[in-house]
């Protein structure tokens, strides 16, 4: 059955809900950045940049209300979930300030597990049968969660702003914990303090070595492989020491599972090879330690429960009704 992009839809003027959280996370950032403003880098152009969002947020509004159908809902969405990739980069911005807690998830690690697991995995599976799997889930990523998200608005439209609106407040809830807690991970962290320490087990504190250095080491694995190349030049474009702990990625691709269970159960089992390969991947490639990747996964369902319980506070039925 065709998508009717043009069909006429019947909802409120104002905002919807998924402009409304990046609003808020908006002037939130905004009065943060007042703040600390003589000790960041670039606040002005930091302000400017959410005053350009908050302009394109209503100018979508007013395009909505001229012509009021799926397809310029959609853009309207999909204009606000688009912002995550400038946002996540943005959280660097704060908490570079701050000492880094690597030192800490390092050490508790190597407790727990009495090695470094996002060292060793990849030393003891580097072949490309293995690189490319996990590289290509990492990948997955964002491809993983449009296609719910266009699932939704094919198949049942009526929820369309519930789903964005449940992912885009995820990420912000993340994002606000990762300006406060300062941890960059393994490929930024071990090349600060050097191999030969990672492998005695020593972790020292680095204070707010980020604040002026962002080398990421190369990612292990079969460098000669596609999906490798895809996930290294994605990560030297908008990757930042930050955002290690808990893990977004696990954390909001379990959200996505749950979204896609709740609609169509094919569509899950579809996507769960990639999902477990991005979950494995989070540590694979070095982009997190082991904990970070359970704790993303465990904090995924109060995450979601949060969103939901938000959304239903602001929306008591479904903000989407076709116009007869």
């Amino acid at each position: 059955m065709a998508i009717k992009l043009f069909e006429r839809v019947k909802s409120g003027k104002g905002l919807f809900a998924v402009e409304t959280v990046s609003l808020i996370y908006n002037v939130l950032t905004a009065i943060l950045i007042l703040i600390l403003y003589s000790r960041m880098d670039h606040p002005e152009s930091m302000l400017l940049d959410r005053l350009a969002i908050a302009g394109g947020t209503f100018a979508l509004i007013y395009l909505y209300q001229l012509l009021p159908c799926r397809l310029t809902a959609f853009v309207r969405m999909v204009f606000q979930m688009s912002l995550l990739s400038y946002w996540y980069p943005d959280t660097y911005e704060f908490n570079r300030l701050f000492p880094n807690l690597d030192h800490v998830f390092a050490h508790i690690e190597q407790l727990l597990f009495h090695c470094q697991p996002a060292v060793e995995f990849s030393k003891h599976f580097p072949s490309i049968w293995w690189s490319e799997p996990f590289n290509m889930g990492y990948f997955f990523y964002y491809p993983m969660m449009l296609i719910v998200v266009v699932f939704y608005f094919a198949k049942r439209f009526e929820w369309f702003e519930k789903i964005c609106f449940v992912l885009t407040a995820s990420f912000f809830i993340y994002y606000l914990f990762y300006i406060l807690v300062p941890v960059a991970g393994p490929q930024f962290y071990f090349p600060a303090i050097g191999m030969d320490k990672v492998y005695e087990g020593i972790f020292p504190a680095i204070g707010d070595y980020f604040n002026t250095n962002h080398y990421l080491i190369p990612g292990p694995g079969y460098d000669n492989g596609f999906f490798f190349r895809l996930v290294e030049a994605s990560q030297e474009i908008g990757e930042r020491p930050t955002a290690a702990f808990p893990s977004s990625h696990v954390g909001i691709s379990t959200i996505t599972m749950i979204m896609a269970w709740r609609i169509n159960h094919k569509l899950t089992f579809l996507l769960a090879p990639f999902y477990l390969l991005l979950c494995g991947a989070t540590v694979y490639i070095q982009a997190h330690y082991l904990i970070d990747s359970l704790v993303g996964l465990l904090s995924a369902f109060p995450v979601y429960w949060l969103a939901s319980t938000l959304y239903k506070k602001w929306f008591i039925t479904p903000p989407f009704k076709a116009m007869r």
